[in-house]
């Protein structure tokens, strides 16, 4: 479980929500889940920035300016605080969560028109009741009576919304310490603010895991690393009463020097994914690598390791959501069963705990209890702690590993890219200003300078840095990386730099929308006929880039298509394979597809909306684009 450091801790305020709403739907959920399943075991992996900012919501001391605008009375809400609330209160799965509750939709469809006081009242409202826990709301009268009423809210009732969504939140962290006080879990934990610790301690090692790839200035600052790791430790036990034996270090990011480290911690296990393994051990990493531990060992210090099955954990985080809850839980025990062949083999699952619920129908629990049922009625499979699990199997020797993430075995997601390497020239600068002055300072606010270097040292910022991913709130998180850094030199009684009042972010394209421009006649070979044949088409390019979350495939890279009155005419660029389809809104249709150097497909124009669908590895059907249609102009 993850979350960013939303806190500026030079005002005192939260600048997102994510913390807060995904404490709402996730945290607490997630574990009393098991009580239904004594037998099903589980390691949660929380990051102590994340339980920071838990406790401090659940003491009342933490605010946001989206909870502010949800608990403002809607008539005293000023216009800049209207206009806060439409850009920003439908931040959700349109489908899976918005969809749920039929005023919502219907204000939803409404957001770019005006607003009365009783429509902004029920978006403050349904907004903030949509993140609820699934169970939370199946039980609370409270709730249902709010999701009865449906519309029309009163001042009352977001008060009462407003008092659940506090009793929530101070539920979220007894809820761990009583599970792992029974070991029904165990709780592992990553170093405190989220770094990449082989960065830290040196970023010249990307170019290990990618030579030639282009770095910033060396950042080089172990003692860095080591304070993030001994706090997290110490934090963990402290705030929840167990001091973590494993690490799942950020981003499953390994090297030696930080295994090393986190070993002189007294960290027992880590993990990282079979990418990283595979280049470890020069081949890839198959069903007989992965399904063992490791122990690494350098100049007596030892650390045992386990490598995800990146396949596995990857359809429940990225494809299992477009499946039923039945099918999607045999379908994973299938391929475990046959992966294992009946032999006692550790099979180790390890993905987000929280942001790819959002894509499944009621926040994944149906799917959740059909595979923990499936678990426990099957004397062959047991469902248990990393811990448990390493008291149980051989281990096999590791003198070394290459340096990487969980994403391709290297670090290009972090460093590298253009706005990476700047964040990392900033952050450099500030640490050297620190070391040059820290002396000098008061200890107060040389704390705080200190501190606010560890919250940007966090992975966080160059996730949303670089052309990998996208988000609404990408302009949010630059400012508040700028921040923290900025507040390094208040602290310090300096004037930050001019270069931090400015973004780091560039200009990058997003999703691409283009209609047709004139009728179309083309003919179907797979290839592009002649210059003229697509001229005029409809032009549809994806967002490349993924969220909060990194993975799951496209459809195609680009998609042209246009008509010529009677028949609908669709190209497909870099589609790869699979079995395409065209899907009208309402219903599919009967179409003719050609696959060569692109995918060309024809089909009766059966309305103006329609989709791309492809079945691929016998999974459920990708759609293009991913939500909504492509719509022609009327």
């Amino acid at each position: 479980m993850h979350q960013p450091f939303y806190k500026d801790l030079w005002t005192g305020q939260y600048k997102l929500p994510w913390t807060r709403l995904h404490a709402l739907k996730d945290y607490a959920g997630m574990v009393r889940l098991l009580e239904e399943f004594p037998n099903v075991r589980q390691t949660f992996n929380l990051v102590p920035s994340m339980v920071s900012q838990i406790a401090e919501y659940a003491a009342g001391t933490a605010s946001d300016p989206f909870f502010e605008c949800a608990a403002m009375p809607a008539e005293a809400l000023t216009e800049a605080q209207q206009t806060f609330v439409l850009r920003y209160f439908f931040q959700a799965n349109v489908d899976k969560i918005i969809r749920r509750y039929p005023r919502y939709v219907e204000l939803y469809e409404r957001r770019r028109g005006p607003m009365s006081i009783q429509d902004l009242r029920d978006l403050q409202i349904l907004s903030q009741l949509a993140w609820f826990d699934e169970d939370v709301l199946a039980k609370d009268q409270e709730l249902q009576e709010l999701i009865r009423k449906g519309r029309d809210y009163s001042l009352s009732d977001q008060e009462r919304m407003i008092s659940k969504q506090r009793e929530a939140l101070a539920a979220v962290l007894p809820v761990y310490r009583d599970f792992a006080a029974r070991g029904q879990i165990e709780i592992a934990t990553t170093p405190f603010y989220h770094p990449i610790l082989p960065l830290l301690c040196d970023s010249d090692i990307a170019e290990v895991s990618h030579p030639g790839v282009t770095l910033p200035r060396r950042f080089q600052y172990p003692q860095d690393a080591l304070t993030q790791l001994e706090r997290a430790r110490s934090y963990m036990r402290d705030m929840l009463g167990v001091t973590p034996e494993g690490l799942w270090p950020s981003e499953g990011s390994v090297s030696d020097e930080a295994l090393a480290m986190a070993a002189g911690c007294g960290f027992k296990w880590a993990a990282s994914d079979n990418g990283v393994l595979s280049r470890t051990l020069g081949i890839a990493a198959g069903i007989d690598e992965t399904y063992q531990q490791y122990v690494w060992q350098q100049d007596q210090r030892e650390m045992r390791l386990l490598f995800r099955d990146h396949y596995l954990s990857d359809l429940i985080g990225f494809e299992y959501s477009r499946m039923g809850a039945e099918e999607a839980a045999e379908h994973f025990l299938a391929r475990i069963r046959e992966n294992t062949r009946n032999h006692d083999v550790l099979v180790p699952i390890i993905l987000d705990g929280e942001n790819a619920w959002e894509w499944y129908e009621a926040n994944g629990r149906p799917f959740l209890r059909a595979l923990y049922q499936r678990i426990s009625d099957d004397p062959r499979l047991e469902a248990t702690t990393v811990s448990q699990a390493l008291e149980r199997y051989d281990t096999r020797p590791l003198s070394h590993v290459v340096p990487g993430s969980w994403i391709n075995a290297n670090f290009d997601i972090w460093i590298g890219a253009e706005e990476d390497n700047l964040a990392w020239d900033l952050l450099l600068d500030a640490r050297r200003v620190y070391d040059q002055h820290a002396a000098e300072t008061m200890e107060i606010a040389r704390l705080l300078a200190y501190e606010e270097l560890l919250i940007a040292e966090g992975s966080d910022w160059c996730w949303w840095y670089g052309p990998e991913h996208g988000s609404e709130n990408r302009p949010e998180f630059d400012q508040l990386y700028r921040d923290h850094l900025s507040n390094v030199y208040r602290a310090l009684g300096l004037e930050p730099p001019p270069q931090l009042s400015h973004p780091i972010l560039k200009t990058q394209d997003g999703e691409l929308r283009e209609p047709p421009s004139n009728p179309i006649h083309v003919t179907l070979d797979g290839e592009v006929t002649s210059a003229f044949e697509w001229m005029g088409a409809g032009h549809y390019r994806p967002d490349s880039r993924s969220g909060a979350m990194h993975g799951g495939g496209a459809v195609a890279r680009e998609m042209f298509y246009g008509s010529n009155g009677t028949d609908l005419f669709v190209r497909l660029d870099c589609a790869g394979t699979g079995k395409f389809g065209i899907e009208f809104e309402g219903s599919p249709t009967e179409v003719r597809v050609v696959l060569g150097r692109i995918v060309e497909m024809e089909a009766p124009r059966k309305g103006d909306r329609f989709r791309i669908t492809v079945e691929r590895d016998g999974l459920p059907s990708m759609t293009l684009p991913a939500e909504g249609w492509i719509e022609f102009a009327r």
